[in-house]
Parts: C-alpha cells; sequence; structure tokens
C-alpha cells in the first residue's frame, strides 16, 4: 500500500529526471475566484503532464529481469506517453492500449516516443481486459494508469513540491483542488499532505463525477457511460480500488464542472499565465474560478495536470477570449 515512505523513496528515484514545475499565480485569476489561487503547473513536466511521475516510479522499481521483459499501459493518451518516455530512458520495450478516439495528438506522441500503440473502442470495448490478454501473451508487466501502489507514490511527489512551494509563499492551509480520474493523483497527493492542513478535494466534468458521487454515496459509484466529455484526460469507469480509501479517508468533497467552464478556464490559462493545458488538465481552475461558494479559506491550489491539448480544442477555447 502506498505510504508516505513510499513517496518519499519515489521522489528520491525521480531526482534528476522528473521536472519540478513552478507553483504560478495571477492576481486576474485571483478577482475571479474571490481569493489567493495557486496553480501546480504539471502540464510543464516531461510529456505534458504528471503522468511521468507514476510512470518512472512505477517502472524504476521493477524486478530489472521484468522491466527488460517490457512493459504495458492503457491510458487515453498522458499515461501512455509517461511510460514510452520512461520505457525509452530505461531501454525497454513498451506497449499501450488507447482509445481510437484519443486526441491524434496523444496517439501521435506516444508512438514518436517508441511505445506500439494498440487502439480500441472506449464505448464497446474493455481496455483492462484488452491489456491483460496482452500482458499475458507477452509476458509483459501492465504498469496501470493509477491504481498501483508505485503509480501512486510517483503522482504523490507532486503533493511534496506542493506542500514546500506553497509555504514558501506563505500558504499552509488551503483545499488543494486536483483533476481527478481514476485517482492516482488526487489519492497520492492526499498522502503526502496527510500531515498538513492542505486538504485535497478532487475535480472532475459533469456526467463523469464518478469519485464525487463515489465520497457522497460511501461507496464506489461507476459512471454510465466512458464517452462525451471534452475532459477526455480523466474519463474513467470509477475510482480505483486502491485509490478510493485513501480519498474517503483524507479527501474533502468532489467538485465538479462543465466541458464549458473547462473551456473557460484553459482560455484562461492561457490568457493569465500564458500556459497551454488541455480540457481535462483545467477542471481543477474551473472549479476554483467558477465553484468559489464551494470553497472554504483565503487560497486555493489547483493542479493543471496537463497540456497535451489538439489544436483544435485549444483554437475552440481560447476563441472565447475575443
Amino acid at each position: 500500500m502506498t505510504s508516505l515512505p513510499l513517496i518519499n523513496a519515489a521522489a528520491a528515484r525521480l531526482k534528476g529526471h522528473a521536472r519540478r514545475t513552478p507553483l504560478l499565480s495571477s492576481p486576474f485569476l485571483d478577482d475571479i475566484a474571490g481569493r489567493r489561487v495557486l496553480i501546480k503547473a504539471e502540464c510543464l513536466q516531461h510529456t505534458g503532464s504528471f503522468k511521468f511521475r507514476g510512470a518512472w516510479s512505477a517502472l524504476t522499481a521493477l524486478d530489472p529481469a521484468a522491466r527488460q521483459r517490457g512493459v504495458l499501459a492503457y491510458s487515453s493518451g498522458n499515461h501512455a506517453q509517461g511510460v514510452a518516455l520512461a520505457a525509452r530512458m530505461l531501454g525497454v520495450p513498451a506497449v499501450v492500449v488507447m482509445p481510437a478516439d484519443a486526441p491524434r495528438l496523444k496517439i501521435d506522441n506516444t508512438r514518436a516516443l517508441g511505445a506500439e500503440v494498440v487502439l480500441y473502442n472506449r464505448a464497446t470495448e474493455d481496455r483492462d481486459a484488452i491489456g491483460t490478454t496482452l500482458a499475458d501473451e507477452r509476458g509483459l508487466t501492465l504498469v496501470p494508469p493509477f491504481d498501483d501502489p508505485q503509480v501512486i507514490a510517483g503522482q504523490g511527489t507532486t503533493g511534496l513540491e506542493i506542500a514546500e512551494q506553497a509555504a514558501a509563499e506563505g500558504v499552509t492551509a488551503a483545499d488543494v483542488i486536483v483533476c481527478c480520474g481514476g485517482g492516482g493523483l488526487a489519492a497520492g497527493i492526499a498522502l503526502a499532505l496527510e500531515r498538513t492542513e492542505l486538504r485535497v478535494r478532487p475535480a472532475e466534468p459533469a456526467g463523469f463525477d464518478d469519485t464525487a458521487r463515489s465520497l457522497a454515496a460511501g461507496r464506489i459509484e461507476r459512471n454510465a457511460t466512458m464517452s462525451g466529455s471534452i475532459c477526455d484526460a480523466i474519463v474513467t469507469p470509477q475510482p480505483g480500488r486502491l485509490t478510493f480509501p485513501v480519498l474517503q479517508r483524507l479527501a474533502g468533497p468532489g467538485l465538479v464542472v462543465t466541458d464549458d467552464e473547462a473551456l473557460e478556464a484553459v482560455a484562461l490559462a492561457f490568457q493569465r499565465l500564458k500556459l497551454v493545458v488541455e480540457p481535462g488538465g483545467a477542471v481543477a481552475l474551473a472549479a476554483a474560478l467558477f465553484h468559489r461558494d464551494l470553497i472554504e479559506g483565503p487560497a486555493v491550489i489547483c493542479t493543471a495536470t496537463g497540456g497535451n491539448v489538439d489544436a483544435d480544442v485549444f483554437s475552440q477555447a481560447i476563441s472565447r477570449l475575443r
């Protein structure tokens, strides 16, 4: 099970390999949110998302013989690229199962990083089953996108940085809003911040708010569908078996934003921070900006988790600034 010592060990292995991403702010965003807003810019991480952290943590924790046989991942794109880059850096083969409707940029980037990409229909096919079959047939080690102790530990290193950087900004107590799919990043950050006064709040797109509903119900709730949101990076069937108990114990209530609010946050991140953020990576900022009444305190911290956005979607977002 993931613990603070496991997160600290992952941080040691990541040192010199992952970027220490900045904690940014803008007075214009503060005015919209009605409080101080600090943004952890993981869209500036290797491969354009926080996922490199978990991938490197998981691959470097593997038995060397298993690692040399190769790894397999399933992902809509950001985990795919994180695993592909980590595998390339370590000189091992990688196979990635991706939905056919994932952004073309993510599919192309994953292939360019050296991984073999296997496409599937996310509405009619089970990616877990496809991945398990391929792993069994080829002797590959499966690196799950979120429900794995070492992956969670790697993502949790983001939380260690948030605590240090926020303290340097004079913020020691605040909600930390985390873009949430299966909950690996949210759970990792929550564990990293457990001994602080910084509390994780998962943020999700409307209609795919399985974590928010699960936290409210006290049991895992599943999404009715697996497609239909522009926030593709964080559309998952349900919270993880490992991640949900952590969030149930440590996280505050979930926050839910519309696709329009996510696109608005993409536009504002570009305008005010000069950041390129994908819609799924902007839901935390959207929650801070447009759901201010659901947040307490004079400051809020948001994760900007990914910047791998197709040009047409990004154009759609920034056209709102005209």
